[in-house]
């Protein structure tokens, strides 16, 4: 690989070997869940709530989403305190998350221009993160605090609100897919054959409060960087409490990224925050995850691509067949099997990311 502007030969100095863990962690399980040999073989905890509901899939991005939060405490908020003006750092903030938002739309370009049968889809994951964190960068930069749990407060009871106002929470008819599909018509995730709505779980205005738990990951890393540990549980906790105490009256959805979902979400991540730290950072336990963590947005995206180019060439299902199915279902069935495909698409990667790594090429959009 040639070194160029987006190819890092060297890793940050201030760095927290936990949370490249928890991050890598993260994205190796956003390709485990997503990259199964057989949609139609997969076990329940690694598949989406069909709604409502929440399983240990639907943790996964709200996760990264979290950790995008704590990293903006543990670089920007670290270098302007060192003296670096905070608009060269949000200039630098934004740039980079225009170019995450851009290489989301152009995989899901390239994935309708090359796959038979598949639409184009403005929104995504990747869409998700580079707003997310342009968002967090800018309150990290230029706010108190104070104002960042106002914000906090003020997203999560003000979508409450809208979800309320909008009537019914049910797929198609909820505000959430209305305001999709007025925005990008058909150009979403999922469509009604039958209605012509659209649907998409990384949509428009759910994107305000997973803005919400990029922020809770802002507030969280504060406390990490001061070292308020018990404060760190408590407050994981306390949050997790809250979560299933609200959706009792507003259910936990990834689909629509309801309030309730974010702080239930929001506890787990800093609970699990706080093992990471005391596992790696504090006892010396091996980070594993790490070279994930340093690679996490080229890992995913380049995972995205080799989604697209194995169907494309029609080389996914005979991989699967003669490399998985054919012997693994007789012996213990297809959901095995299914699962064997996607742990042996995580290895791959690993391969990958641990090259890297060993050369020291850490890729920056």
């Amino acid at each position: 690989m040639p070194h160029n502007a987006g190819v890092s030969t060297s890793a940050p100095s201030r760095r927290l070997a936990s949370l490249d863990a928890l991050r890598g962690c993260t994205v190796a399980a956003m390709l485990l869940v997503n990259d199964p040999g057989d949609w139609g073989h997969v076990f329940t905890p690694l598949d989406h709530s069909p709604w409502n509901g929440c399983t240990p899939t639907d943790l996964i991005f709200p996760f990264f989403l979290f950790v995008v939060g704590v990293s903006c405490a543990l670089s920007l908020v670290v270098r302007h305190e060192q003296g670096v003006m905070a608009g060269e750092l949000a200039r630098t903030a934004l740039w980079r998350a225009l170019r995450i938002l851009a290489l989301g739309v152009l995989i899901n370009a390239l994935a309708w221009w090359w796959m038979p049968g598949v639409h184009m889809r403005f929104p995504g994951v990747l869409q998700r993160i580079g707003v997310c964190f342009a968002v967090t960068a800018l309150f990290a930069l230029y706010t108190r605090p104070r104002t960042q749990w106002g914000a906090i407060v003020a997203l999560l009871l003000g979508y409450w609100g809208l979800l309320e106002l909008g009537g019914s929470l049910d797929r198609w008819v909820n505000i959430a897919s209305r305001v999709d599909t007025a925005v990008f018509g058909h150009f979403v995730y999922l469509v009604d054959p039958a209605t012509g709505r659209g649907h998409d779980p990384e949509g428009l205005l759910s994107t305000l409060p997973s803005i919400a738990t990029a922020l809770l990951g802002l507030r969280m890393g504060g406390w990490l960087r001061a070292d308020k540990q018990k404060a760190l549980v408590l407050a994981g906790a306390a949050l997790v409490v809250l979560g299933a105490l609200w959706s009792s009256v507003l259910p936990l959805n990834k689909n629509l990224w309801t309030s309730s979902f974010v702080l239930w979400c929001a506890g787990w991540a800093t609970l699990a925050l706080v093992v990471f730290h005391v596992l790696v950072d504090q006892r010396g336990w091996p980070a594993i995850g790490r070279r994930f963590g340093m690679n996490a947005i080229a890992a995913y995206a380049g995972s995205e691509l080799m989604q697209i180019i194995l169907p494309a060439l029609g080389w996914q299902d005979p991989l699967y067949r003669h490399l998985f199915a054919q012997w693994i279902t007789p012996l213990a069935g297809p959901y095995v099997a299914s699962l064997g495909f996607a742990v042996a698409f995580v290895a791959v990667w690993w391969a990958i990311v641990w090259v890297m790594d060993r050369r020291r090429w850490y890729v920056k959009l």
